[in-house]
């Protein structure tokens, strides 16, 4: 029902009996000026109104967000306004530009965007247009001039669809609107206060780089291409997530990585459809090959060096905003044996480094389920004089091996978590004291035998020779699985269980590349840098393990010699 405007229209025509015609013409078209508004604000209601019914049905913001920018600004900030609800930090600065006084907004959100761009540069800039030539009354002209002459920043591009406005706002970035301009422009601005570049918790050396990943995505790409100044690295980007809109990147060595293993890591990325990606563990369980597995399929790493390595070897990087573990596929097995720190010490030290690994990497799995094996059906494997130990100490202990083992483990791996999630000084005394206080105890208490007690202090400690925090935990859990094969069949239920594990991890893959690899199939090349590591200077080629377009790696035949008299 439309309203009547003036309601004392029959007095008006009293007194303009007795009014100038002239002034009488230019107060009907007064009227019919106010007429033509008010049509028009009548249909700019019926739009507003159509827009608020759109937003009223299920999935409204979906809908919202494929609208396209309207040239009128109240209904671009209604849209918005809708969108964002009432949000505290989602700022709306309303001001006019230029001589024709035409209205403008900056949507910002407080925090993620630098104050000092948007106040020092961003404004400043809008400000100087006051002065500008009248040729700016165009709203369609005046953005194109803000966007090409007026505004001081390094980075602005051109919006049409809110969805895509509502996108940039959200990840730190601030948008111009102006009235009858139907596009909005993207200003750069993102400054949010994040960790500063640290050394790695997980992963610290002796020797070598003391910078890791941070929570950024742009810090850490920043800190790949300080390690390769090469115009081959390539850095894709793709956004995952239907509501945290995580933003992923790809790294690779354009011409050194396979074709074939770049596109499916694309392929994986982008099949992923989920709500959100908070770390690089949801990418990691969305792409692996095999997920009924304990064994991790794709290594992580905070370090920057490690991960420029593994790109220059011609494997593929996936750094996702949020996190300093950035994904390496392919990965094959004995890159979890591997450290940092074995390319920066001499050979000869990496050689000893390696087998002591290896040596206790074997203990940490077998070593429980070996004893009570040998212990409850073996004893002639014990020599006498051990035997005879080992039979006096468990004499008055109420339970059997395996459960003394059993318990044992338990407790070792609780004090462990709990040294893990408690402060720092104080979980390291509380795994400390607690395993002392609880191993005294419990043999005094004629609880555990002290044979035991020695049996998984020795594997818990093999345990942190790992460099790879996850293989160890899968090293963990397989423990138990041969501790009760140890305890139900012996030996012979050892050896069945590691032919049943030597076959499950051969016919494991990694983005096509055998887990198993250079063991299984077997590749002479590659035992260079494997069990040993061969000098620098002998290590020619890249892996052959890892599928790659660039084989060759260096300089043939780089050996060191002593000069000769007559070398100049």
């Amino acid at each position: 029902m439309k309203r009547r405007i003036y309601p004392c229209a029959d007095n008006i025509k009293k007194l303009s009996a007795h009014m100038p015609k002239a002034l009488i013409a230019d107060t009907q078209e007064n009227l019919d000026a106010l007429k033509h508004l008010t049509v028009e604000s009548n249909t700019i209601a019926e739009e507003i109104n159509q827009i608020a019914q759109k937003l009223m049905t299920p999935n409204s913001s979906e809908k919202a967000e494929a609208l396209p920018v309207s040239s009128s600004l109240f209904n671009n900030r209604q849209v918005l306004k809708h969108l964002f609800g009432d949000c505290i930090d989602v700022s709306f600065r309303e001001f006019v530009i230029g001589k024709e006084q035409i209205s403008a907004i900056l949507i910002f959100i407080d925090g993620l965007g630098s104050k000092d761009i948007i106040n020092g540069q961003i404004m400043k800039s809008l400000m100087k247009i006051q002065y500008a030539p009248a040729q700016t009354a165009s709203p369609e002209l005046l953005i194109k001039l803000i966007n090409k002459v007026f505004l001081e920043a390094v980075e602005v591009s051109e919006l049409t669809t809110v969805g895509e406005i509502t996108d940039a706002v959200l990840t730190g970035d601030t948008i111009l609107l102006v009235d009858g301009a139907a596009q909005a422009l993207r200003i750069i601005t993102k400054g949010w206060r994040g960790r500063d570049v640290g050394e790695p918790v997980t992963e610290s050396v002796v020797r070598g780089p003391r910078e890791g990943f941070t929570e950024t995505i742009r810090t850490n790409t920043a800190l790949l291409r300080r390690k390769i100044k090469s115009t081959e690295l390539r850095l894709e980007k793709y956004i995952v997530g239907r509501i945290t809109k995580t933003e992923i990147n790809l790294a690779y060595l354009l011409g050194t990585a396979d074709a074939k293993v770049v596109a499916e890591v694309r392929k994986r990325i982008k099949r992923i459809d989920v709500d959100s990606i908070l770390e690089s563990a949801y990418i990691e369980e969305l792409i692996e090959d095999t997920p009924y597995t304990v064994f991790p399929q794709i290594e992580h790493s905070e370090r920057p060096d490690k991960v420029a390595a593994a790109v220059l070897e011609g494997r593929v990087a996936i750094l996702v905003d949020g996190t300093p573990f950035a994904l390496i596929v392919p990965t094959i097995m004995v890159q979890f044996w591997q450290s940092s720190e074995d390319y920066y010490e001499r050979y000869p030290v990496t050689w000893l480094v390696r087998l002591i690994r290896f040596a206790f990497s074997t203990i940490a799995l077998l070593l429980p389920g070996v004893y009570v094996a040998i212990a409850m059906y073996h004893q002639e494997m014990f020599p006498t004089a051990l035997l005879i130990s080992i039979a006096g100490a468990h004499e008055g202990v109420p339970f059997p091996i395996y459960v003394e083992a059993l318990l044992m483990e338990l407790i070792f791996e609780t004090l462990r978590e709990a040294g893990v999630r408690l402060p720092q000084p104080v979980g390291q005394a509380v795994s400390i004291v607690g395993g002392l206080v609880i191993g005294e105890a419990a043999v005094r208490a004629g609880i555990i035998s002290p044979a035991t007690i020695i049996v998984v202090s020795l594997t818990g400690i093999s345990s942190f020779a790992l460099p790879s925090y996850n293989l160890s935990w899968s090293l963990r859990i397989l423990r138990f699985v041969f501790g009760f094969l140890g305890f139900i069949s012996g030996l012979y239920g050892i050896m069945l269980g590691m032919l049943i594990l030597l076959i499950h991890i051969i016919s494991l893959r990694s983005f096509g590349v055998p887990y198993f690899s250079p063991f299984a199939p077997f590749k002479l090349q590659d035992m260079k840098d494997v069990m040993i590591r061969l000098p620098w200077w002998a290590m020619n080629e890249r892996p052959y393990s890892i599928p790659t377009n660039n084989r060759h790696r260096q300089k043939f035949y780089l050996k060191p010699r002593i000069p000769n008299a007559n070398d100049k």
